[in-house]
């Protein structure tokens, strides 16, 4: 088996299982970092113990989507078993078949993307699943998981990282990994043994406020306070990037909400960016609504005589896109739509200096000192001072973040 040093932690999630004691657990949870070794020893330690246990059996291995379980867990799976084991995998199936000399086991892989996914595992029958990052994962979907595996002996294995501690999993199996005897294993990032110190002070300096807590420290806390907790000098910017640069325009479309629109130029050498101008247009304040050839006109205004590679639009302003396209003029995209996953890529932009803000977008910067998460225990910021900061995350997550 392929994989650097091991702290005890990783080691006991690979092999709780045939430790003394192990009678007494029906499942193992393993939260904290990113990075920690949470995955390969939780999925490593599955695989042995269904190929050690059972023998032509069929079990489940989830994720948030196939896609990215298979991103994730089964691809790197011949790295982290080595020869230990023959691994096939029948992609049309969507299936593994694990192979140890006599012994063959079967592995369905699933997607728990939505409320609608339990029905893809109803009726099967399971000696066990693995469900990588759980909380992703709607309630219904692992519910379900759990209730196929009826064959005696059957175990589950589960890994997350923190998210706010009213999250139902965080209730219902952290909170009560007594009573429902699952082994609880909390990780942080000294317990991946074979990080590199490098790697490790860039994930320390990626992530902010909130995420910083759950995905560096661990923590399951509650969204508070300044989503973008920067002082205005942190990400301030002046237009000095340097030659080729390419040009966007990100547009939060709104008619009796605010309407705006920023201009990017990035780096594309380095992949830089800097807001350089914007257009913030509140028909609350003027009292009156502006049409879609209006706000057209504000974008050829913008854009001036610059060579804008894609505008970037809030995917829900149809006319507006319809008319984008009519024109000619420009080329347009829907925006990518992932508020709590660009929030976090916004911040750690904004925190590593790839993208900045000129001074004169003052409604970026109005906006930045005001866009604060909701009281509640839920992962949302407050819907009000926020049209400059989700035509931020539009660019950020469409364009910057593939480059």
């Amino acid at each position: 088996m392929r994989y650097g040093p091991l702290s005890r932690k990783q080691k006991t999630a690979m092999l709780w299982w045939c430790s003394p004691g192990s009678e007494d657990f029906d499942a193992i949870i393993c939260d904290g970092a990113i990075r920690s070794g949470k995955t390969l020893s939780l999925t490593v330690g599955f695989v042995m113990w269904s190929m050690t246990s059972f023998d032509g059996q069929i079990f489940a291995m989830c994720g948030k989507t196939i896609e990215s379980l298979r991103r994730n867990v089964t691809n790197l799976m011949p790295q982290w078993l080595g020869g230990a084991f023959e691994i096939t995998e029948k992609r049309t199936e969507h299936c593994l078949r694990i192979r140890r000399g006599e012994v063959e086991n079967t592995y369905y892989l699933f997607g728990g993307r939505d409320e609608s996914s339990f029905a893809h595992i109803q009726g099967i029958t399971l000696a066990g699943a693995l469900l990588d990052e759980v909380a992703l994962m709607p309630r219904s979907f692992v519910e379900q998981t759990i209730a196929r595996c009826s064959v005696a002996g059957s175990r589950l294995f589960f890994s997350c990282n923190p998210d706010t501690p009213g999250h139902w999993f965080y209730q219902e199996w952290i909170q009560k990994a007594q009573e429902r005897n699952a082994l609880y294993l909390h990780f942080t990032l000294s317990d991946n043994l074979a990080l590199d110190e490098k790697v490790r002070e860039r994930y320390e300096r990626m992530y902010t406020g909130t995420f910083y807590r759950r995905y560096v420290l661990g923590e399951w806390v509650a969204a508070q306070g300044l989503v973008y907790p920067f002082a205005p000098e942190e990400i301030l910017g002046e237009e000095d990037l340097k030659e080729p640069l390419s040009w966007y325009i990100s547009v939060d479309y709104g008619t009796r909400n605010p309407c705006s629109m920023g201009l990017w130029a990035v780096e594309e050498r380095s992949g830089r960016a800097l807001r350089v101008r914007e257009s913030y247009y509140d028909s609350r304040k003027t009292g009156r609504q502006k049409t879609d050839g209006e706000y057209y006109q504000d974008l050829c205004a913008l854009a001036g005589d610059l060579p804008v590679s894609a505008v970037v639009v809030d995917p829900s302003a149809l006319s507006f896109i319809t008319l984008i396209r009519q024109e000619g003029r420009f080329s347009v995209r829907k925006a990518s739509n992932d508020v709590l996953g660009g929030i976090r890529t916004v911040g750690a932009f904004l925190k590593s200096g790839r993208v900045k803000i000129h001074p004169r977008c003052e409604d970026t910067l109005r906006e930045l000192e005001r866009y604060r998460w909701a009281e509640e225990d839920r992962d949302r910021p407050v819907k009000e001072q926020d049209h400059a900061m989700d035509d931020m995350r539009y660019f950020v997550m469409t364009v910057l973040r593939r480059l």
